[in-house]
């Protein structure tokens, strides 16, 4: 799958499909909601303590989904599986998030 590194793009496999993930402005703004943060730099604060919770991950990622054009909720993040089970998941989180924060990076989880 292709993706726009410079877009803050990262691609995943989660049960077995390649997807596009993106923390667009919308999706950006979901999880200032659902981290109850009062703007960006809430977020990242958040975010760098590098404590995050398995619901913390679902949220995410799913932001990233769907920010990537991908019609997924929450629930069905949390039922997914990803190689390298949590391990997995927690280097799809970093990926996306230094992709976010941190400028053009290569995903090491393809």
């Amino acid at each position: 799958m292709n993706v726009n590194h410079r877009r803050g793009e990262i691609s995943a496999t989660l049960d077995g499909c390649a997807y596009r993930l993106c923390l667009t402005l919308g999706a950006l703004a979901e999880l200032e909601n659902a981290f109850e943060a009062n703007d960006l730099g809430a977020l990242v604060e958040r975010f760098s303590t590098g404590r995050l919770s398995a619901g913390d991950m679902a949220k995410i990622i799913g932001a990233g989904l769907r920010g990537g054009g991908n019609a997924v909720a929450d629930d069905e993040v949390l039922a997914m599986h990803c190689d390298g089970g949590v391990t997995g998941f927690a280097a799809i989180v970093s990926d996306l998030l230094t992709a976010t924060f941190a400028g053009e990076a290569a995903p090491a989880n393809p």
